[in-house]
């Protein structure tokens, strides 16, 4: 008979901040056109079994109707050496800034059999037509802090900025070479218990679309990155699958995918093993579809951080099914808004810290406190969620606000045993409501509670329209 003890879930987390931040192809040459780089200017800072084996990474996806049809701007056209030394940069830049002056559909091309050196850059759109950015071979930054160009933003390293209609694909890879950026000392793991020692801590994004649209990403092979693999700020209609992320399980700061201000998200198909958050989904995401993701060793799921500086977070309509965590553990408070529709259901467990875990009093610093405005969320559901935890967390942490509670939380068909041992650690609540629960949760409070704060959630509902 299953009892409480086995009600968690650590791949999904929602992280809230009390000071700072929260978490809840076809292959061919182009005639050589020797045309100006026109750089512009950057934006603004603005299920039980796992998933198949990436056997489907080899190969190129197939090319659509249209990319078959496509034109070819192959950058060693345009002078690319891909001997992994040569700076490569103008080669590149130059083979988008003629696709994108096209009219008919294209693709840039990074051949394979080469590797292609880029510096930090921008590619600036909108182009005249949809473009494919087709990597074959593989393509890097430079080799680590003291490599990267003093006068360039080693916050990121390529920026796709105002794109609409593109897809970055290939058999190919993408290496960050990010050793050199995580053995800084700043970095947490450098310092003794954890801690990171003074230092310039900067450190890029490999991947980064920025107010952009009718997005895909797919087969690619990406590894060692310094920070985030991918980002999306402010985007639409994005489709990411089959990829293969890996770094390693202690390379801070490494997200696999993060949105931001991003809707319309399917993210399906992929293996993502990293030293941070598998999929991180920030503030002003709506409509995210995870399914069939094989996540860890990694810090799993998370929504979060939220809250930031007593800024307004929405979230909502986040579904994740079908999908392994294993080896995954987890590092929300201050702010408002409202975080609702939150769907994980079919998930297999595989020894996982904090498996469910609901954190409003999440702080990475030392002087954070309990704030009396909070992220209103409701309308969570889990289901069939099975396997083992980390017996060193206890499985279910609803650590909701003083303030604002947590409402509408249902749990079904949880199944989760301690990973080593047969004691079974008891559940965590603070100011949780929900019902539904099977097994039951006793510490869960049932019925609804006296205030619920209607304004974070009319916030939210007016940022949609």
């Amino acid at each position: 008979m299953l009892t409480c003890s086995k009600i968690f879930l650590l791949a999904f987390a929602f992280f809230f901040f009390t000071d700072t931040e929260g978490r809840v192809h076809a292959k061919s040459r182009s005639k050589h056109l020797d045309i100006v780089s026109h750089v512009s200017l950057p934006p603004a800072t603005a299920p039980p079994q796992p998933p198949a084996s990436p056997s489907y990474y080899k190969n190129s996806p197939s090319p659509s109707p249209i990319q078959s049809i496509a034109r070819v701007y192959n950058v060693l056209s345009f002078g690319a050496v891909g001997d992994g030394l040569t700076d490569d940069t103008r080669a590149f830049k130059m083979a988008w800034d003629t696709a994108c002056l096209q009219n008919e559909s294209a693709i840039l091309l990074a051949p394979d059999d080469y590797s292609f050196m880029i510096q930090p850059t921008i590619f600036t759109g909108p182009c005249k037509t949809t473009l494919a950015f087709q990597i074959d071979g593989t393509i890097m930054p430079p080799d680590g802090p003291e490599a990267w160009p003093s006068k360039m933003n080693n916050r990121q390293w390529l920026v796709f900025y105002k794109i609409k209609g593109m897809s970055m694909q290939g058999g190919g890879v993408i290496d960050g070479r990010g050793e050199k950026w995580w053995n800084l000392p700043c970095k947490p793991h450098k310092g003794a218990n954890g801690t990171a020692l003074p230092g310039p801590c900067d450190s890029p994004v490999a991947i980064r679309f920025f107010v952009s649209s009718d997005l895909t990403l797919q087969g690619l092979r990406v590894k060692n990155i310094p920070r985030f693999h991918f980002r999306f700020d402010n985007c639409q209609n994005v489709i990411v699958q089959m990829l293969s992320i890996k770094s390693p399980a202690q390379s801070p700061n490494t997200d696999g995918i993060h949105i931001e201000n991003t809707n319309n998200v399917q993210i399906h198909n992929s293996v993502v093993s990293n030293g941070d958050d598998c999929v991180s989904i920030g503030a002003g995401c709506h409509n995210v579809d995870i399914k069939n993701i094989t996540c860890g060793p990694s810090h799993g799921i998370s929504i979060g951080s939220l809250g930031i500086r007593n800024s307004r977070a929405c979230v909502s309509n986040i579904t994740v099914t079908d999908s392994v965590i294993k080896y995954s553990n987890n590092d929300m408070a201050g702010g408002y808004g409202s975080v609702s529709k939150i769907t994980f259901h079919n998930i297999h467990m595989e020894t996982v810290r904090n498996p469910i875990i609901i954190d409003q009093y999440y702080c990475l610093t030392r002087n954070c406190t309990n704030q009396t405005s909070s992220v209103y969320i409701s309308d969570i559901l889990y289901t069939n969620i099975k396997g083992t935890y980390d017996v060193r967390s206890p499985p279910l942490h609803l650590a909701c606000s003083d303030s604002v509670p947590c409402t509408d939380l249902k749990l079904s068909e949880i199944e989760l045993l301690p990973a080593q041992g047969q004691f079974m650690a008891n559940p965590f609540c603070w100011n949780a409501y929900g019902n539904l629960t099977i097994p039951p949760v006793s510490c869960l409070l049932g019925g609804i509670p006296q205030f619920l704060p209607q304004n974070n959630i009319d916030q939210c509902q007016n940022n949609l329209y």
